[in-house]
């Protein structure tokens, strides 16, 4: 069976893909564990930038696949949350960008999409939403964001260009050449810098209580995860002082 996310690198650029055309790249299990997984690849691996595109003309996304019961954790997959991406991130948008998709994209560095790019939130009407695109409102127009998420209507990829969602609007099929372009210009820079300037703009940018929260939240599961508590729990245990290492 394909993978439902494919990594690709090429010239210390990454180009990786929602890999579902069939499903209009819609998000089910698969997706979200191809894409956690081509994260922590980009964080470890000589790649110097990377390109996230969906596979097909139709779709980057149109979010989550209702066909499949689980319970989507966007956190665990979109770059930023739980896995802290330190290299620039190119959104390659073709067509429609749907919900979790575009909760997604806004969170990548740069975006770059078709002429039929197509952007919806509609989870106002549909009844469900998990809060983390709420920090929307720091990446675009505060009443334009409001107006995404509290409308639920389409964003044409001409308005996202406008309202500075966008970096450059292409013609159909031109969108992941275009990033590639962006990706070898970013690639030639200094990568120390990109880190040191991304990490900062991070810091800068309004988050909302959700982002907070994940934050927080990657914070306690590393001390969860360290070599610390399990010699602390161990000292405790054999009755002895521990030694802690910070790590």
């Amino acid at each position: 069976m394909k993978p439902a996310v494919t990594y690709e690198s090429r010239d210390r650029i990454a180009t990786i893909t929602i890999d579902r055309p069939e499903r209009l790249n819609a998000i089910n299990r698969d997706v979200e564990l191809g894409l956690a997984a081509a994260w922590q690849r980009l964080n470890e691996g000589d790649d110097l930038v990377a390109i996230l595109t969906g596979a097909g003309d139709k779709a980057f996304s149109v979010g989550k696949d209702l066909e499949d019961p689980s319970t989507p954790d966007y956190r665990r997959f979109v770059p930023g949350f739980d896995i802290a991406v330190s290299k620039p991130v190119i959104a390659a948008v073709g067509g429609w960008c749907v919900g979790g998709a575009l909760t997604i994209v806004q969170m990548c560095d740069l975006c770059v999409a078709s002429e039929r790019a197509r952007f919806l939130y509609p989870e106002a009407k549909i009844g469900f939403a998990g809060g983390l695109i709420a920090s929307l409102a720091g990446r675009m127009p505060h009443k334009v964001a409001m107006e995404v998420m509290l409308l639920g209507e389409e964003l044409s990829a001409e308005r996202a260009y406008q309202v500075g969602f966008v970096n450059k609007l292409v013609p159909h099929g031109e969108h992941l050449a275009a990033a590639r372009i962006y990706a070898q210009r970013l690639a030639a820079n200094a990568p120390m810098v990109l880190s040191l300037l991304k990490d900062f703009v991070g810091q800068v940018l309004p988050k909302g209580p959700m982002e907070q929260a994940s934050l927080a939240l990657r914070r306690v599961e590393s001390v969860m995860d360290s070599a610390d508590r399990r010699e602390g729990m161990d000292s405790f245990t054999q009755k002895r002082t521990p030694n802690f290492l910070g790590r």
